[in-house]
């Protein structure tokens, strides 16, 4: 029996969609990585009352409680939320907040992972099935979208990001990405995405994006994402008040870009973006060259790592338990 369960999930980027209309059978479709930070760190142990403590505490909470119903679990649990990715930043807390407690908690009563069936049980993963695939190992994640008959997309690719390569992550703690009920009417209020840009998409992942991976080819990598990301958010503008939906955001990019990073764009509906880089000190370079503006903004700069593992998963009483 082990005393407590820790728990380590990634935020990702989701790069784009590739079909939103889903007139080929299959809907939405997604590309995405996940990142070395930030994470949501969550520590559960057995406990004489449910205590759920730290930020996101209520939606977690919920989680809980829903997942020891559905488990059958009686005993109550001490939840601690250590970490969390911002929340509505277009980093996936959502879904990330839910398979780590979820799994935590399976892990906690020994009973077997079962990523995808939670996430599906939390109303997690409807569009994109990024941050579930993430859970369970990292690299650059292509995901074939859903059909008829629901469930987490499948992963069709995976491709590792080379470990030199940096991301740059824009970060404007004074906004936040559509969500809710908002998110659900924006999908309804636009108009259908054209079929020659779902066409092009496609063409980009298959043709730009991984093979550039394979290469170690950044140049082709960025144009691919920039393309990718110039079409997705041209169609969503309306509903986001323009390409990004932060126009603090959009400058900082394409400022980032004029200094020699490729590849900008929002991740999901933002408004965190991101650049990509060759190496740490190129990333440095670049990100001093828009420091000033950024600092007059209000904005933060980190650079990170892609992540080429999953989640970790510790136990004081079965060791490391996941990778």
């Amino acid at each position: 029996m082990s005393n407590f369960v820790t728990v380590r999930v990634p935020a990702r980027l989701h790069l784009g969609f590739l079909d939103l209309n889903g007139d080929a059978g299959r809907r939405f479709g997604s590309v995405g990585l996940p990142l070395s930070e930030p994470e949501t760190v969550v520590t559960l142990s057995r406990s004489g009352e449910t205590i759920v403590e730290g930020s996101e505490s209520v939606r977690a909470g919920e989680h809980l409680s829903t997942l020891c119903r559905h488990l059958g679990i009686r005993g109550q649990h001490h939840l601690v939320i250590e970490q969390s990715i911002p929340s509505h930043a277009g980093l996936g807390s959502g879904t990330q907040i839910a398979v780590a407690v979820a799994s935590a908690l399976r892990t906690l009563h020994n009973l077997p992972l079962d990523v995808a069936g939670d996430a599906t049980l939390l109303e997690r993963g409807g569009r994109s099935g990024i941050g579930i695939a993430s859970f369970e190992d990292g690299g650059v994640i292509v995901d074939a979208g859903k059909d008829e008959r629901g469930g987490p997309p499948p992963v069709v690719a995976r491709l590792p990001f080379p470990e030199e390569w940096r991301v740059i992550l824009i970060l404007d703690h004074a906004g936040h990405g559509l969500h809710g009920e908002a998110e659900v009417a924006a999908f309804r209020s636009l108009p259908p995405f054209p079929t020659a840009g779902s066409g092009e998409i496609c063409r980009r992942v298959l043709m730009g994006i991984m093979p550039a991976l394979v290469e170690r080819d950044l140049a082709a990598f960025g144009a691919a994402v920039t393309a990718i990301q110039m079409l997705i958010g041209s169609h969503f503008a309306p509903a986001q008040g323009g390409v990004f939906t932060s126009k603090r955001v959009e400058m900082v990019a394409h400022r980032l870009n004029k200094a020699g990073a490729v590849g900008i764009g929002q991740s999901s509906w933002g408004p965190t973006g991101f650049a990509f880089a060759p190496s740490h000190d190129a990333a440095l370079k670049f990100v001093g060259a828009v420091q000033k503006i950024t600092v007059e903004d209000g904005l933060q700069i980190k650079i990170v790592k892609g992540r080429n593992s999953g989640a970790k998963i510790s136990s004081t009483g079965l060791g490391l338990v996941g990778s």
